[in-house]
């Protein structure tokens, strides 16, 4: 994971990065590289910060390499909507209606299984879970077979710093904004720039990324479900 990631500052530093400094990508081929979930440790606890989600990796003589928040979650961090770890499910699937962003239909379910990633509308998840390894729901999804989201404006001006992920084959591609940007600017950034045909938003304000290969760690307050890749 190391070597990935040290390729891919090199390549974001001197390509990227230099064409649009506004968001910062990770790239992780699921062939290669196992993310996981994290929540809880031992004892119930929530993690809440990388720091702390690494300390404990470290305990059981494991490295955090990258992590980012997965998702939207409750006061008491425990997640929206679906959550599926080790192929458990632990949260169940969210189909209701509601207010904010989670809820702005179509929302979406970001999920690994033998086949790979995928990122896919919400009510098409039932269908698909059967050996699934690992899914995260959250909203409002970017893409949909290429398509922008129909409820984003593209001069909006609810600017924030917002994460997603999307996905190309095997590979999963993990998006944070270094600036402010509206949900439009955000989508067309996966679909023309990335070339991804689906992707779901992560969340905005809170949105945080942990790479020991770019030497950063953020912090902005404490999260919930969090994605990661942890050595040996």
């Amino acid at each position: 994971m190391r070597k990935l990631l040290l390729l891919l500052a090199a390549l974001l530093f001197a390509g990227l990065a230099a064409a649009d400094p506004r968001f910062t990508v990770v790239k992780v081929d699921l062939r290669t590289e196992r993310l996981e979930l994290f929540l809880r440790d031992d004892a119930g606890v929530p993690f809440k910060r990388f720091d702390r989600l690494d300390a404990w990796l470290k305990e059981r003589h494991r490295q955090l390499d990258f992590a980012v928040n997965a998702g939207m979650y409750h006061e008491d961090f425990s997640p929206v909507g679906l959550l599926v770890r080790d192929g458990r499910e632990e949260a169940p699937l969210n189909l209701a209606d509601g207010v904010g962003n989670f809820f702005l239909k179509p929302n979406g379910v970001f999920l690994v299984s033998d086949a790979g990633p995928r990122v896919v509308e919400s009510s098409e998840y039932p269908a698909l879970a059967k050996g699934v390894r690992l899914a995260t729901q959250s909203g409002p999804l970017l893409l949909r077979h290429g398509v922008v989201h129909p409820a984003f404006i593209p001069h909006s001006d609810s600017r924030k710093i917002r994460n997603g992920v999307g996905v190309i084959g095997h590979t999963a591609i993990f998006v944070i904004s270094e600036k402010p940007v509206n949900f439009h600017e955000f989508a067309l950034y996966f679909r023309d720039v990335l070339h991804c045909r689906d992707a779901l938003y992560l969340d905005g304000t809170v949105s945080a990324l942990h790479s020991a290969a770019l030497h950063r760690s953020d912090f902005v307050r404490e999260l919930g479900p969090m994605l990661g890749i942890a050595s040996p």
